[in-house]
């Protein structure tokens, strides 16, 4: 057992020191094997996150997520303090989610808590357009618009002016504590922690009206849950825009894993192209391309890539598809005089079809990405059509049940209805109810206000409004024990606005007979 650990625990190359006996050569193998295996015990599992540092690129990839990242928080930070006229009794915030009242306005929009479809459709779409995009081009949201990708790009920005660019923060960070560390970590916290404020400060905005908010809330008069909502939200963007970063993207978010069944061989990924990129060498002016790649190992696509990877390792899965990398290359490519696009947007057919010596080609309408598209166009138009042809009036009527049915004292029949009625109209209007499919029956109201009658039912602004209404009929008219009826609901014109089918209950014939 001694001789087979010593065999198997030498390294290769390894011989005996001239002088050295066998059984002494076995003690020192075995000592060897034991400080290795209690340094492997001690050693921990997990590899100690290494910070990253990526360097700031330059380049059209670039360029294009600047102004998606300013179009994205412009919006976000801008969005609560825009006007929208919708008369004197309306809020006149474009943009309001107004949980106390249950409405959400955006712009000449108004959602009721009853159309919360509207909200499942928009859901919908939303998650179809994410499963469309990574199947034409892989993570690209999570590379330009995800805004854990847009918080981590303006906190770099700020991370940059305070303590520079990459080389720069290496070394502050090796550096001792000084005054002059201190001085710039201090302002680039500081600048962290406001932004983070205003994160969680443009978020509560939107729940209620913006300027009336800010006032409470600089004078300490704002609901506490206001200043708890500011406090939650401004830790996280702290905590994932500041510090986890690409941790967030790899092991915090669910997309990397679940994108792998929307893409296919025809979709755009950021690839590095081996074929003409290997073997790989160091520059050297007069160096023959002829007889090396066109990569020389000068890493810049690594030190530029937020997720700290080697794009040239191939698809790897905390890959964003920020392209960074493409611009990083392309500006090398470009001083050394060779053609750009050693990295670029590519997909692996085209890398099979480049290997096999035929015509690359772009694939954009598949049958996948047909689904995704028509199924968008589908919820959309289904949306469009019920928003455009929905009614500013709305009737529900519930039949009481217990009990079915009265019979009066002159041997009529009785039924109660609970009709509630939806006046989404910004003044105060009248309505009537009549009875359709039955010419004998009498309606009236119970338990309305005073001097309120069946032709004349009064509902607010904006409010819903429940009347208890009864129809009676002679029992002559009957003829059997459930009869269909129309409610209508006229508007003081006469005109029919809303209908509702119902029933009316009444003793069956035979009951009637005895």
């Amino acid at each position: 057992m001694k001789a087979e650990t010593s065999v198997q625990s030498k390294r290769p190359g390894q011989s005996e020191r001239p002088g050295q006996s066998g059984e002494t050569a076995e003690t020192t193998v075995e000592t060897v094997n034991v400080e290795a295996v209690n340094s492997r015990e001690n050693r921990s599992l997990f590899k100690s996150r290494e910070k990253i540092q990526p360097k700031r690129a330059s380049g059209d990839f670039r360029r294009l997520k600047w102004i998606i990242m300013g179009l994205t928080l412009a919006f976000y930070y801008g969005a609560p303090w825009l006007r929208w006229d919708r008369g004197a009794s309306a809020p006149d915030q474009a943009i309001l989610i107004d949980l106390p009242a249950g409405r959400f306005y955006f712009f000449f929009i108004e959602i009721w808590p009853q159309e919360v479809y509207y909200l499942t459709g928009l859901l919908i779409i939303a998650a179809m357009m994410l499963f469309l995009m990574t199947s034409l081009a892989g993570r690209v949201w999570c590379g330009y618009s995800c805004p854990q990708t847009v918080w981590t790009d303006l906190f770099l920005v700020i991370e940059r002016f305070a303590e520079g660019d990459r080389a720069a923060r290496i070394r502050l960070d090796k550096a001792p504590m000084s005054v002059s560390k201190f001085k710039k970590r201090l302002i680039k916290h500081t600048l962290w922690i406001i932004t983070g404020i205003l994160t969680g400060g443009a978020w509560v905005f939107y729940f209620a009206d913006a300027p009336t908010l800010l006032v409470n809330l600089v004078t300490l008069n704002a609901p506490s849950i206001a200043y708890i909502t500011i406090a939650v939200l401004a830790s996280a963007t702290y905590l994932f825009g500041g510090h986890a970063r690409e941790q967030v993207c790899t092991y915090m978010c669910p997309w990397p894993r679940i994108q792998a069944a929307m893409v296919d061989e025809h979709s755009l990924m950021v690839t590095y192209r081996a074929r003409r990129g290997e073997p790989r060498a160091d520059y050297a002016k007069d160096a023959n391309w002829d007889q090396r790649g066109h990569c020389i190992d000068c890493n810049n696509c690594v030190v530029v890539c937020p997720m700290g990877i080697d794009i040239r390792d191939g698809e790897q899965l905390e890959c964003i598809n920020c392209a960074l990398c493409i611009d990083a290359c392309d500006d090398v490519m470009k001083r050394i005089d060779l053609p750009t696009g050693l990295i670029g947007y590519d997909t692996p057919a085209n890398e099979a079809m480049r290997a096999q010596g035929l015509v690359p080609r772009l694939r954009l309408i598949r049958p996948r990405t047909l689904i995704y598209a028509a199924f968008i166009i589908f919820v959309a138009a289904v949306m469009l059509v019920t928003l455009l042809t929905r009614s500013d009036v709305g009737m529900n009527v519930l039949r009481d049940r217990n009990p079915l049915y009265v019979t009066l004292s002159d041997g009529s029949i009785r039924n109660r209805y609970t009709v509630k009625i939806l006046n989404k109209f910004r003044d105060v209007r009248q309505f009537t109810v009549t009875v359709d499919g039955m010419p004998t029956a009498i309606l009236s109201l119970t338990g309305g206000a005073i001097g309120e009658s069946i032709a004349a039912l009064t509902v607010r602004s904006d409010r819903l409004r429940s009347f208890r209404i009864l129809v009676t009929t002679p029992a002559s008219a009957i003829n059997g024990a459930a009869t269909a009826i129309t409610l209508q609901l006229r508007n003081s014109d006469g005109e029919v606005v809303r209908e509702s089918e119902t029933t009316f209950r009444a003793p069956s014939p035979k009951r009637v007979e005895r």
